[in-house]
């Protein structure tokens, strides 16, 4: 097998200075570089990717842990992440917590033992502040509140819920129902750490801020709402049975807001029942992915910018990996005012991402 010794003869240059090119550290004379890289080519030179790693102290490879790849939002998003790392020299290392045995814990210890320089951590965990405060390598939280010296990213939630409930109380809703995850995970934060705080502050899901701003804003104005569990994000059985059940149990319901599968579920369930969507019926989605286009309407929805959401993130991580961390808040400045929901700093984000309406077939 050729090594670099070899390499240095076919290119006259010494074993260290084949060395600085191959690594891609220290200086090297353009002439020399040439040379170097054309005894490489030469002699169809590979270079030895783990002796480069442990010269560098770096894989080059990124844990992004999910629930599941099966959800069209966490495929979406992965997809985008995964361009952007490749694009800066990363490659993506996929973990779906759903389908892996020991979920999240193999990639930490991987994480811990440097064969991985970063997680972005996408996915419900049971494991507490402490735990990943100990970790003491790069973790980067997307839509979870891990703890308070994590970097955390994610959409700008109660602007979506604000959007949903102007468009509303324009058109005229009655009575809504949001179909949506376990109502404990609005407050959830208690059993993660030990504390005693609550309310709208007591969350590790930043997520559950959307539907806490459309209840706020729909109280405030006097409307009727509801609120079904559908299960956690990987049970997409769950949601078909939630649109059937609101149906059941609401013969009065003219407004649905749920995400994208949840939307798309209750598109079908009202078209069987024959009832007329968006006259008699409105359904907005959370979300925005291709699920909005392909659900026999077209779903008005709240779109999540998954670019805009990657970018950040992979800057977030890769800041984290070179320990130069970049300014913050830079995304997401200028949306709306909070409410009362914003108090505590549990849930709270370091990257807030703007999300957008995009106004569709199921909205009068």
């Amino acid at each position: 097998m050729v090594g670099m010794r070899d390499v240095a003869r076919e290119a006259g240059a010494s074993l260290s200075t084949v060395s600085l090119v191959v690594n891609g550290n220290g200086y090297v004379s353009r002439d020399m570089r040439t040379r170097i890289e054309r005894a490489m080519a030469t002699l169809h030179y590979v270079p030895n990717e783990l002796a480069r790693n442990l010269f560098r102290d770096r894989t080059d490879i990124i844990g992004m842990i999910i629930p599941t790849i099966r959800h069209p939002f966490f495929a979406t998003l992965t997809a985008a992440v995964q361009r952007v790392l490749s694009a800066q020299g990363f490659r993506t290392l996929l973990c779906s917590t759903v389908d892996a045995k020991e979920g999240e814990a193999e990639y930490v210890d991987m994480l811990q033992r440097h064969m991985m320089d970063g997680i972005i951590m996408a996915s419900h965990t049971e494991h507490d502040v402490n735990y990943w405060e100990s970790i003491a390598r790069p973790v980067v939280a997307f839509d979870r509140y891990l703890g308070p010296g994590i970097p955390a990213i994610g959409s700008d939630h109660e602007q979506g819920g604000a959007m949903e409930a102007r468009l509303l109380l324009r058109t005229g809703a009655r009575h809504v129902v949001m179909i949506g995850g376990p109502r404990i995970q609005f407050h959830d934060l208690a059993r993660a750490d030990g504390s005693e705080q609550g309310g709208e502050a007591g969350t590790t899901f930043p997520t559950v801020r959307h539907y806490l701003r459309l209840e706020y804003e729909l109280s405030r104005a006097g409307i009727r709402y509801d609120y079904l569990e559908a299960g956690e994000v990987d049970d997409f059985d769950g949601y078909a049975k939630a649109a059937h059940e609101v149906f059941e149990r609401f013969d009065d319901v003219d407004a649905i807001v749920s995400s994208d599968i949840g939307g798309a579920c209750c598109v079908q369930e009202a078209l069987e029942r024959g009832i007329n969507v968006p006259r008699d019926l409105q359904i907005i989605a959370y979300d925005g992915s291709y699920i909005t286009r392909v659900a026999g309407m077209k779903l008005t929805a709240v779109h999540q910018n998954f670019q805009g959401i990657a970018d950040v993130l992979c800057r977030r991580m890769i800041d984290a990996i070179e320990d130069e961390p970049s300014a913050r808040g830079e995304a997401g400045k200028g949306s709306d005012a909070r409410g009362p929901l914003s108090s505590g700093a549990s849930g709270a984000q370091g990257d807030l991402i703007p999300v957008n309406m995009v106004v569709g077939q199921t909205t009068r």
